[in-house]
């Protein structure tokens, strides 16, 4: 895959995986913060007030983090932490007895898993291309991934 494409599906693909932390946080959990906090306390969450603080920061910090690919794995760390703790607490599917109510959480917790699953892998792998990281050369360069710039594929053909 040429760089100019792997470049442009990573932002992409960073802009997708984060938007549901970012908007969630902005267009929820802080105009609703009271009520949050409130449902937050009746899940069992100890201090819910400091509790949800953290998670709105982790979640627009930890977002922007990975979408611009400054250190993406601190970002996809904090994340990954809140996903841990928003899963365990609040996606309890193993705890309702309502056919109807186990199946939705199942599925908010099997969705945790997965998000869970790309933060892990942004924390092994990277933001990847077009990143921040990259650019300042925590990363890997596209040519040793493989990928040629236009004067190294020139020179390779004359080269043959």
């Amino acid at each position: 895959m040429c760089c100019v494409m792997k470049g442009g599906l990573s932002v992409l693909g960073r802009l997708f995986l984060v938007l549901i932390f970012v908007m969630s946080a902005l267009g929820n959990k802080v105009p609703n913060f009271e009520s949050m906090a409130g449902y937050m306390a009746s899940e069992g969450m100890p201090m819910p007030k400091v509790m949800l603080v953290g998670a709105i920061v982790f979640m627009v910090v930890g977002g922007a983090l990975v979408f611009v690919g400054f250190k993406a794995r601190i970002g996809a760390g904090l994340l990954a932490v809140f996903l841990v703790l928003a899963t365990y607490y609040f996606h309890d599917f193993w705890t309702f007895v309502d056919a109807g109510e186990r199946q939705m959480q199942t599925i908010a917790f099997m969705k945790n898993l997965a998000l869970l699953g790309a933060m892990l892998f942004i924390v092994a792998n990277g933001a990847g291309a077009w990143s921040v990281d990259r650019l300042i050369g925590r990363g890997k360069s596209c040519a040793s991934e493989g990928c040629k710039t236009k004067d190294q594929k020139e020179k390779s053909v004359v080269d043959q």
